[in-house]
Formats: structure tokens, C-alpha cells, sequence
């Protein structure tokens, strides 16, 4: 079914805002994808953070334009699926490589992250990347370990001059 000019127009200024606020884009090629295979990847990318949008490639040209998202003009060719990461810049990246490994026909053809076309192999990188809450806690497990290894060191000198038990008290108290 053709679009009309207002539709076209609402499908660029719809993915326009999107890709304003996206953090990193995935273009996967979808041929031989069946209904039932779009509708559980959509409804997983709800729940991830990702926005889907089938469009055609020159109205998805003029909504990259003057975005982050840009250098993808000239690869964006084929039938493609564009998934945006809204929250985290892997979301999309675990999105498509969950759902590649059930369907062979899931193909990524474009990744962008911060201005930078990648390979389509770097969705493999980019569904590695960290979520937020995994980040949060490898930062916590950084801050608090000089603190850790401090004590274990105050008490490994107190043990070797015989008053682990009083050094031990003095710690718990700090």
C-alpha cells in the first residue's frame, strides 16, 4: 500500500525524533521473517527499550539527517528493519543477535553507534556492551575494592604482630 505525502511526512518526523534521542541504530534485513516472529520481536523490544520501524530507505534517509545517525544514508539499501536503542546502546545490539540465533533469514546490515558507521559484525559487539545495571555494579565493585583491600592489609599486619582479635574490633568499628 503506497503512502500519501502527510503519512510520509509523519513516518520522517516520527523516526526523526526517534533517531534524535536513540543512543545506537541496528538496519537488519527481515525477508522470510514470519508474522509470528515480528510480532514476539517487537513485543521483546518493548520491553527492552528498542524501537522497531519498517520504512522505506529514503524516508529513513531524510529522518537520519542531521542526526548522529547520518553516515548511514549510503548503506541503507534492501528491505530493512531499523531498530533504535532508547535507554542503553546495546539494547537493539541483543535484541537483533537474540532472535538471529532462531532465524537465519535476521541478517544485520548497518550499525551505527555515536556518529560512526560499524561493520554489521559489530552488532555482536554492541549486544556485548553492558546494561546500565550491570555498569552501575562493576563501578561499585571498582570504588569499594581499594577500601577492601585496605582492610585486608590492616589486618594481615595486625594478625602478624599477634592482635588480630583487637585490629579486628578496630575495623568493624571504622
Amino acid at each position: 500500500m503506497a503512502l500519501n505525502l502527510s503519512q510520509k511526512q509523519e513516518v520522517v518526523a516520527e523516526l526523526a525524533e526517534v533517531a534524535a534521542k536513540a543512543h545506537s541504530l541496528v538496519a537488519v534485513e527481515y525477508a522470510g521473517t514470519t508474522v509470528e516472529q515480528m510480532t514476539a520481536m517487537r513485543k521483546k523490544a518493548r520491553e527492552s527499550g528498542v524501537f522497531l520501524k519498517v520504512a522505506k530507505n529514503t524516508l529513513a534517509s531524510r529522518a537520519v539527517g542531521g542526526t548522529e545517525f547520518e553516515v548511514v544514508k549510503d548503506a541503507l539499501t534492501g528491505p530493512l528493519l531499523y531498530a533504535f536503542s532508547m535507554e542503553e546502546p546495546g539494547a537493539a545490539g541483543r535484541l537483533i543477535k537474540e532472535f538471529a540465533k532462531t532465524n537465519d533469514k535476521l541478517k544485520a546490515r548497518v550499525v551505527s553507534v555515536e556518529g560512526k558507521l560499524l561493520p554489521a559484525a559489530h552488532v555482536d559487539v554492541l549486544a556485548s556492551l553492558p546494561t546500565r545495571e550491570e555498569a552501575l555494579a562493576m563501578l561499585a565493585r571498582v570504588l569499594a575494592e581499594p577500601a577492601a583491600m585496605f582492610a585486608r592489609a590492616v589486618k594481615a599486619v595486625a594478625d602478624k604482630q599477634g592482635g588480630g582479635e583487637v585490629a579486628a574490633e578496630a575495623t568493624a568499628e571504622a
